[in-house]
């Protein structure tokens, strides 16, 4: 009875080594689109590696002078939405998807427009992040304003707030200018939860936190960091790809694109990372969406440094089709 007994130990343990041996085996890159694609891979382990890609806009329009500082983008309502990020400048816009016109703009009620850098949506909201925090990173009034969209169709906007803070960040003590690692201008609202990615001036990093999506006030809690190479300022969740598409530049104003897919779950780091530049040289790329995650638009602040150089507020509409 004992030697039965020990048989069918050593039995499991051999099934449970095979079946860690067989996992591994199987584990890998897994999108023929990349250059290390393993014909044998059954799971993503979030290795894949891709050639660099360069993409250039297929078609660009001025934005109209009412939004110099345009700071984030979504599509809703068959039309594109956005902020101005500063300026005393409490009002969103709604703008035409070809001309870029304004169409509408609502102004929301007894709120600040402190530093709005982002703005995101869910079924029945949109949400302004209120989180720019450039300066000196010591802000004690991050927030997220979310406007009901009901209210927006009645053009009556009804304004309530998400309030947060880091939760690793130990120290509010001022910092000099554009050297925090606590900086944030993107985010996107994904089922029951608000997930911010971050903008880090040193490292070149970007942090992902989440909080909740209903009102309160939260810590927003540390979910791992990715090397971007650059500084993260717009963010997408497309549902129907399952794909987060985030946009930004490098301290020298070279544009990007980077995609994150084939996750599990919310761990969003944890798939396939495929970062593009983009043919927009010196363009402050802020904001950022699409519906399909094949046809992006993005928008640019007006960014100058003469004598070398204008660049005007812009849409640009990038293709990924191919």
């Amino acid at each position: 009875m004992r030697s039965i007994y020990i048989l069918a130990l050593l039995s499991i343990f051999f099934q449970q080594g095979t079946m860690a041996q067989t996992i591994a085996q199987t584990t890998g890159c897994n999108d023929p689109k990349a250059s290390n694609f393993s014909r044998t891979a059954l799971y993503n382990d979030g290795s894949c590696l891709y050639s660099d890609t360069i993409v250039k806009p297929i078609s660009t329009l001025e934005l109209p002078k009412l939004i110099p500082e345009t700071s984030g983008l979504l599509l809703w309502n068959h039309q594109l939405w956005t902020q101005n990020d500063g300026g005393n400048d409490n009002s969103i816009f709604a703008m035409d998807t070809l001309t870029g016109k304004v169409l509408n703009s609502y102004h929301l009620k007894a709120t600040i427009n402190h530093d709005w850098e982002e703005i995101s949506q869910d079924k029945d909201f949109l949400y302004v992040g209120d989180f720019g925090n450039n300066a000196c990173g010591c802000r004690t009034d991050l927030n997220i304003l979310r406007v009901s969209k009901k209210s927006l169709l009645a053009k009556d906007p009804q304004v309530d707030s998400i309030q947060f803070s880091y939760s690793n960040q130990l120290s509010l003590s001022p910092q000099k200018g554009n050297q925090t690692e606590f900086d944030c201008e993107a985010f996107v609202v994904l089922r029951d939860s608000i997930y911010l990615f971050t903008k880090q001036w040193s490292s070149g990093k970007t942090s992902l936190y989440a909080l909740p999506k209903i009102p309160g006030k939260y810590q927003a809690h540390y979910n791992g960091s990715l090397e971007v190479k650059g500084l993260v300022t717009g963010a997408v969740y497309i549902e129907s790809k399952k794909m987060i598409a985030l946009c930004g530049y490098t301290k020298f104003f070279q544009t990007f694109m980077y995609l994150l897919y084939d996750f599990r779950g919310n761990e969003f780091y944890s798939g396939n990372k495929r970062k593009m530049s983009l043919a927009l040289s010196f363009h402050q790329v802020e904001g950022i969406t699409s519906t399909d995650g094949k046809k992006f638009f993005l928008s640019n602040e007006q960014f100058s440094r003469p004598p070398y150089f204008s660049n005007p507020q812009q849409l640009h509409i990038i293709q990924l089709k191919q």
